[in-house]
């Protein structure tokens, strides 16, 4: 795949890794939602935000790593 691509699937993944931890949180607020669940709402809103932050962190490290060589690269030609 291509450098732009990649990198737009990569943001992809971000927004929904913020997304499901936005989404777990919620989860873990509603009230309707705990008495209907009981226990089960505590693991599925968990989930939830382990899943976004597996999602987001990963990917947010790996374009920190692209912007520092893209900078390094303009660097050394001025």
């Amino acid at each position: 795949m291509r450098s732009p691509s990649t990198l737009s699937i990569l943001k992809l993944v971000i927004v929904c890794g913020i997304l499901l931890i936005i989404a777990g949180h919620s989860l873990l607020v509603v009230d309707s939602f705990r008495e209907y669940f009981g226990v089960y709402s505590f693991m599925i809103g968990a989930m939830c935000i382990a899943i976004g932050l597996i999602m987001s962190l990963p990917t947010k490290i790996y374009l920190t790593i692209l912007l520092m060589q893209n900078e390094g690269k303009e660097t050394k030609f001025k």
